[in-house]
């Protein structure tokens, strides 16, 4: 998503898979609209701790990150835990579900510019 790499993500989302924001919530084609088009722009992520539980042919992945983006132009950091589901067919995985769920800690990554 940092690189803005609409192709190997088109591979990666299943066809009905959906997409939870700050700002709202919708399907594929529109993730990937927002992506090419820089409306989100991951730039960086710092990430604490990371979490797989799998469940049969379905896999849950917990990330908590500080998350630097530019969202309409302008750059924020927000502390979340992401949730990511996977569903594996035909020997394959797909997303499934992403979800942005802002945590109330505080931003622990440094601002730019105070590296």
């Amino acid at each position: 998503m940092a690189d803005k790499n609409a192709d190997s993500l088109n591979v990666l989302f299943d066809e009905k898979c959906v997409f939870v924001h700050m700002g709202g919530s919708w399907g594929k084609p529109q993730e990937l609209n927002v992506i090419k088009s820089g409306g989100i722009w991951y730039k960086k992520a710092a990430v604490y701790s990371t979490s797989v539980n799998i469940f049969g042919n379905t896999a849950i992945m917990l990330n908590d990150i500080d998350l630097l983006a530019v969202v309409g132009g302008n750059e924020v950091t927000h502390a979340f835990m992401v949730t990511e589901v996977y569903l594996k067919e035909s020997g394959k995985w797909k997303m499934g579900s992403l979800t942005f769920s802002q945590l109330l800690r505080p931003v622990k990554m440094e601002a730019p510019g105070k590296q």
